[in-house]
């Protein structure tokens, strides 16, 4: 599978059961712009070299992943993007996740089952917002928290 024209694309109901994340995630790769603060792998700490970038990417199959990048090294957050349902707080959602993918460069190399949750609101609303996501496999916890800048998004 290939990063940027990413194959596990996906097609995610531009406005979500959430209604506060119109248009976000959208189909293909959307790159957001801001801040990662926190990448955990484990008990590896990769959070100094993350990206300042979040990419989102919507499959064919409905499929959506949130893919944090650190020293040429990339870990994505996969759930069902039929599944987004209102977060906790107001304008927000949670995807349920139950695939992290790893991988270098611009392909992913590894897959394992997981659970955990995305929660996310919409990055291009003018200001900025947290996507933070977190899951657990029978092995070990993986953990991403992002700020975005809120700028307009950035089409690959």
């Amino acid at each position: 599978m290939r990063f940027a024209g990413i194959a596990f694309g996906l097609t995610v109901l531009a406005a979500t059961s959430a209604g506060a994340v119109e248009n976000f995630p959208s189909q293909g790769v959307t790159v957001v712009s801001g801040k990662c603060s926190k990448l955990m792998v484990g008990k590896l700490d990769a959070s100094k070299g993350c990206k300042a970038e979040v990419a989102s990417v919507t499959g064919p199959d409905g499929s959506v992943t949130f893919i944090f990048t650190s020293g040429g090294k990339m870990l994505g957050f996969q759930g069902n993007g039929k599944s987004i349902k209102p977060g906790n707080e107001k304008g927000t959602a949670q995807l349920p996740i139950d695939v992290i993918s790893t991988g270098a460069g611009s392909k992913i190399s590894g897959q394992v089952e997981a659970k955990g949750t995305c929660t996310f609101a919409n990055p291009y609303a003018g200001k900025p917002v947290a996507i933070q996501c977190s899951a657990k496999s029978t092995e070990m916890s993986f953990n991403g928290n992002f700020t975005s800048d809120g700028k307009a998004p950035q089409h690959k």
